[in-house]
Formats: C-alpha cells, structure tokens, sequence
C-alpha cells in the first residue's frame, strides 16, 4: 500500500507497466471517471508534450497524468498548469533540489530541463468538463543523446538512483495541497508562489511559428500570461500556448 497522505489526489491510481501515453488513457476515461484519479505508467510509447511534441518516456522516469473536475471556468486553466509546476518544485526541494520554473510549463534544475507539464482537457468558452494534468519527470531514466546538454534527471543531480514510489508520494501529497488551494479560489497565492520560484526578469527569446521575439521576461499577469519588455521598451503580453520560451 502506498498510504498517500491525501484525500482526492490518487484516491484511485491504475498503473500500466507501458502504455501509449497517460494523458491519452486519462483523456479517453476522464468523463466517467472520479476526480483525483491518476494513471501512471513506468513506459510510455508515445509520450509527448506541448504542441504533440515527442517526450522520451523509458523505464525509470515518473509519466503520470491526474484527472481533474474543477468548478472553473476555461481562463483558469493555466493556473492548474502553475500549480503542477509548484508540486513538482516542492518535490524537489524534498530531496535537496533547487528548481526554477520556466514559463508557462517546464522545471529546471541547474538550467536544464527535468519536467515538464501539460495540461489538456474538454470545456467550452465558459465550462470546463474536466481537464487532465500530465507530469513527466526524469528521475533514473537514461536522457536521449540529443538531449543530454539541455535536460537532466534526479539520477544526475544526486549522482544516486532515487526510490521512484517515494518521488510520486510526495509529488502527490504537493499537488493535493496546491490543488485544493485552486479550489479555494486562492488564485493571487498560487501566482505569487509561482513567481518566486519562476524564472523572471531574465532576457529571453520567444520563439513563434512565424517570428522570434526578444526581450526581458518580467512578469505575468493574473491570468498567468507572460509580460516581455521588447527591447524597445514597448510590452507585449504573450498567450500561453502561442510561444515557447527558451534562455538565452
């Protein structure tokens, strides 16, 4: 038994030994499933993450993905987004880790990526049905080649191999907290937590499908968007889901 210390998140937990991707399975039970079920999977053999973007998903990381059901509605969203990344940051620093969250949904450690957060899900303009909150953590899991220079794992980070049940027990326990704050309508808490552990007025490049925008990061607004200082001087507030951020 894992004795989770929560009463919704992981209240019901269906473990695959390899599966195409959690997030897929949530999303195709999440309507008639009950709120706070995750399903969690030691392989996955289509895992991705932004924009469909392929994420390596071998033996030793942590792929789960939570089913949610808040009262909200769909400008909220990337709140649930900022919460995961909080979990996830909290998590870390358990195990003696600083991590720093770069928006709107990856977590650094030493400027390289160990996790990264996807939110989808089913609403209209003005309900949301439920939403499916995907977290992908490299824990004991090799890196791909290609990847090695701008991700890492716990494994890499401590230099030891990291119980994987006990990453998910308290990456479960920070989300039931923050979630629960979400439910409280405790918005302008998870933001300011959010922005102190983010990466903020640092310069910046976004990078569009059509430009590429340089700037300084400087803050977001309260419904989670980013605000970049042009180096004109000018401000342009920047849509979650339009950009992806990357350090210079």
């Amino acid at each position: 038994m894992l004795e989770l210390n929560t009463q919704l998140i992981g209240k019901k937990i269906i473990y695959f030994k390899k599966i195409d991707s959690t997030n897929e399975y949530a999303k195709r039970i999440a309507a008639h499933e009950e709120e706070g079920t995750i399903i969690v999977a030691d392989v996955q053999e289509t895992g991705y993450g932004r924009k469909f973007r392929t994420w390596a998903s071998p033996q030793g990381g942590l792929w789960m993905s939570t089913i949610l059901k808040p009262n909200t509605t769909p400008e909220h969203i990337i709140k649930l987004v900022f919460l995961g990344a909080l979990a996830v940051v909290e998590t870390l620093e358990r195990l003696g880790i600083e991590g720093k969250i770069k928006w709107p949904n990856d977590v650094l450690v030493n400027e390289k990526k160990i996790c990264g957060i996807l939110v989808e899900g089913s609403f209209s303009e003005k309900d949301v049905y439920y939403i499916v909150l995907g977290i992908g953590m490299n824990v004991n899991n090799p890196l791909p080649q290609e990847l090695v220079n701008s991700s890492t794992s716990l494994r890499e980070v401590l230099g030891v191999k990291i119980p994987i049940i006990e990453v998910f027990k308290i990456l479960v326990e920070r989300l039931e907290h923050w979630y629960r704050e979400f439910l409280a309508a405790k918005d302008t808490l998870i933001l300011q937590k959010w922005r102190e552990n983010a990466i903020l007025r640092r310069e910046v490049k976004i990078i569009t499908e059509d430009k590429t925008l340089s700037g300084k990061a400087l803050d977001i607004d309260e419904f989670g968007a980013l605000i970049l200082e042009l180096e004109d001087g000018r401000k342009k507030r920047i849509l979650y889901g339009d950009v992806s951020l990357r350090l210079k």
